[in-house]
């Protein structure tokens, strides 16, 4: 686990590329976000996308199409659940289908989806990011290896 304090929205997109590069070079791998609204989590995912060589203006919040889909290799999926109320919304949108698929997903509002299988949370990075202030942020990463934080 390693926690970072950002200055800056750049800051935290940068924290972003970071993991997405990584991921990238895996070719695969699942991010869950968890944070209030407004932390910057839709920030951080302009970051990965970045790494993938999608435009940042591309990227904004799924929040009213839930499930965003980018032809990129590998390819990229970016899930915002904060619409979701149920359980049966989850598995209604086969939201387990994209998690479990090839490439990498990246889902926000994580904290919305319950019981998560035990394999699925071993391989999953898991980022919370909450605010300092208005500019600064902190960021929590678990699952990512200690030579990207050098």
């Amino acid at each position: 686990m390693k926690k970072i304090i950002t200055a800056s929205p750049e800051g935290t997109e940068g924290w972003g590329f970071k993991i997405g590069e990584s991921l990238k070079i895996k070719e695969a791998g699942i991010v869950f976000l968890y944070g209030d609204l407004g932390a910057g989590k839709t920030v951080f995912i302009k970051g990965i996308a970045s790494a993938l060589n999608i435009p940042k203006r591309d990227v904004g919040s799924a929040s009213f199409v839930i499930v965003a889909e980018y032809e990129t290799s590998p390819p990229f999926h970016h899930i915002d659940l904060y619409r979701l109320e149920r359980d049966d919304d989850i598995e209604a949108l086969g939201i387990w289908e994209y998690i479990d698929s090839d490439g990498i997903t990246v889902v926000e509002w994580a904290e919305r989806l319950s019981e998560v299988p035990e394999e699925i949370l071993k391989e999953a990075i898991k980022v919370r990011i909450s605010h300092c202030n208005e500019n600064s942020r902190e960021i929590i990463i678990e699952g990512v290896p200690d030579s990207l934080f050098a």
